[in-house]
């Protein structure tokens, strides 16, 4: 009897070790402290991603960067980043990944494809999505990233291309709450506002929900702005009026559509640059899909789906979603 108590005893002492070294394991990444000349990991170098990269090197940090675009990574290896030719790459050399990409499909590509993040990533590696994608795809990453011993959260942003470039970009992340630390002393280096939202996929629904305001409202700033024109108002007299009344919105006081009214803003630069309307016909995809799926009533967010996929397939596809007042502009009167 007492050997087997003993033996009993051996085993639940070993069950305890192998617990406490997964639970380690599971903690590392937010326990651990990054040398700044460790090597951060970016993959995805566009409008919003070659800014928020080119702050990590002014703030200190050393980063290995892929994009699809030889040009875009260039202008990064000309900044001091190393570039590399797949994804795979960048994680042999990282254990910090931030990747900013299109959607759903390019962020599968960018993980699980032949040459992607998944066939290299090093164990205790801390993933941070900041694209816009759908969150069970959030989900099923983090799923895969936990089989490979690293951390895989979401953290989309909000704020548009001048926040990416100054730094002052909101970072909505979900995922396991011990490992939020960590992603935030990361992501203060690019953005001002860093909000735990709760377990993965979190953050990509609070995206989703926040850019189908901003589409809305984009739009109702655009008809206000269009309608008051053809009044015969001064178009920066009334944005001013707006912006100190009850009409003001972010679409109005800081990114106005109008060409004109504002300077730095892409209605101002011919819509050149910013967000595309390409991708905000892609972001109320995604709000239309999760509304369907939990039977929420969006009539104005699937009204302004439609518009933007009208826009979509236009010449207007490439342009900031802003362009919105060109478009209802060149509607017959």
């Amino acid at each position: 009897m007492a050997f087997s108590v003993s033996r009993l005893a051996s085993r639940l002492s070993a069950s305890r070790y192998v617990s406490s070294v997964h639970s380690v394991r599971r903690l590392s990444v937010s326990q651990h402290h990054w040398s700044r000349q460790a090597k951060v990991g970016f993959i995805g170098l566009g409008n919003m991603g070659g800014p928020m990269a080119t702050n990590l090197i002014q703030k200190g940090h050393s980063l290995v960067v892929y994009d699809v675009s030889s040009d875009a990574a260039a202008r990064l290896e000309d900044e001091g980043a190393c570039v590399v030719g797949t994804p795979a790459e960048v994680a042999s050399q990282a254990d910090r990944i931030i990747t900013m990409l299109p959607n759903s499909q390019h962020v599968r590509s960018c993980y699980t494809g032949e040459h992607g993040v998944f066939q290299a990533v090093q164990a205790g590696t801390l993933i941070l999505d900041s694209s816009t994608i759908d969150p069970t795809v959030s989900k099923e990453m983090a799923a895969l990233a936990t089989k490979k011993g690293a951390v895989f959260m979401d953290a989309p942003v909000s704020g548009g291309v001048n926040a990416a470039k100054g730094a002052t970009l909101t970072f909505m992340v979900g995922g396991e709450q011990q490992e939020f630390e960590a992603a935030k002393e990361l992501l203060s280096a690019m953005g001002k506002n860093i909000v735990y939202c709760g377990g993965v996929g979190n953050g990509q629904a609070v995206k989703i929900c926040n850019n189908m305001l901003l589409a809305i409202t984009m739009i109702g700033t655009a008809e206000t702005m269009n309608l008051g024109m053809r009044l015969g108002l001064e178009p920066k007299l009334m944005a001013s009026i707006i912006n100190t009344a009850s009409g003001r919105c972010w679409s109005s006081d800081t990114y106005n559509p109008v060409p004109g009214v504002m300077p730095n803003v892409p209605s101002s630069n011919n819509y050149q640059g910013g967000f595309g309307t390409a991708l905000m016909t892609k972001d109320l995809g995604l709000a239309q899909d999760a509304a369907t799926a939990t039977k929420s009533p969006t009539p104005l967010g699937s009204l302004s789906h439609q518009i933007y996929r009208i826009m979509s397939n236009s010449d207007l596809a490439e342009k900031d979603f802003s362009s919105i007042f060109q478009f209802l502009q060149e509607q017959e009167e």
